[in-house]
């Protein structure tokens, strides 16, 4: 029996990769084995509004095309539904298809799809109410998603731009953790709580995070100093951030936090205004994905032929 999908696309997500998504799913799915419908978002939270819908109909997946904020508007969607998620990486940092080590090229994660390869992961939950799918964060991380949230140009050069405007004057703030029986304060630039191992673009700043451990990752960040980036940097892109003087970590499955005076939170990428008092739960195996074929490669495909079917 055939299976059916949902195609749900973020027309103005990341790098602009997803305005090629008709083509590229008539090119490259299975038609022998998937049939495709095609939703556009159009608004703010669109994708949540949708994919609930998708999930009292049919299908057999859900798939979101975009970046981590798409992905986490989708399975905000499907929360509890027990239905498959799709990833079709088209963000620009693409945090949770990197550490699932989905393919970034959009027609072999499409092709991807036709293998099935169904796999669980664990979501974590925030005060009962928002899903936090790869990563969430408190302090300048969130501060930054903020802005980010109502820029007019997206990507890699904005977010760097925002980083580098705003570092002199962000001050460290104050938190009061409670976890593991234990509560803690601390003066922290930023904390994130990750189910992956990354904000996007590789930048691990939760190295040792698992998706299926049922555990989350907590990373508390000191203020770097400037003398000190040229040293740390290369340690969050070569997966050793905790060799950082500057960073303390731990895992718990559920995590209060008090005292986030700024009030925002980055949830996958996007901002959100939350509150002062946080809590995060971790669901473990909460979630189904179709995730990487190890057959899907670039060795399988006629790689002249991608090229000059699709520019990437």
């Amino acid at each position: 029996m055939k299976k059916k999908i949902v195609v749900i696309v973020n027309p103005v997500s990341g790098v602009g990769k997803q305005k090629r998504i008709e083509k590229l799913l008539k090119d490259n799915i299975n038609h022998d084995i998937i049939d495709y419908d095609i939703r556009y978002t159009e608004h703010i939270h669109h994708g949540t509004e949708i994919a609930r819908e998708c999930c009292q109909r049919d299908y057999d997946a859900i798939v979101a095309v975009g970046g981590d904020g798409s992905v986490n508007d989708v399975v905000s969607g499907m929360f509890g539904s027990g239905k498959v998620l799709g990833i079709i990486p088209c963000g620009s940092g693409n945090g949770l298809a990197r550490n699932m080590k989905l393919s970034l090229i959009p027609a072999f994660a499409v092709r991807n799809l036709n293998y099935w390869h169904e796999t669980t992961i664990d979501t974590i939950r925030l005060n009962d109410r928002y899903t936090v799918v790869s990563i969430a964060g408190v302090g300048f991380d969130a501060f930054i998603a903020r802005l980010m949230k109502s820029a007019k140009t997206r990507g890699f050069a904005t977010y760097l731009n925002f980083i580098m405007r705003e570092y002199p004057t962000y001050e460290c703030k104050d938190y009061k953790l409670s976890f593991n029986g234990r509560e803690i304060e601390r003066n922290a630039w930023f904390i994130v709580f990750a189910n992956s191992n990354q904000f996007g673009y590789n930048a691990a700043v939760a190295p040792h995070a698992k998706l299926d451990d049922g555990l989350i990752d907590v990373s508390i960040v000191d203020k770097i100093p400037i003398e000190h980036i040229g040293l740390t940097g290369p340690l969050v892109y070569a997966n050793h951030f905790e060799l950082s003087q500057h960073v303390e970590m731990f895992k718990a499955r559920d995590i209060m936090v008090r005292g986030n005076v700024d009030h925002w939170v980055n949830i996958d990428g996007e901002g959100e205004n939350i509150g002062p008092d946080l809590h995060f739960v971790n669901h473990q195996a909460s979630l189904r994905v179709i995730g990487q074929h190890t057959v899907v490669d670039a060795h399988e495909y006629n790689i002249a032929k991608i090229k000059k079917t699709i520019k990437i």
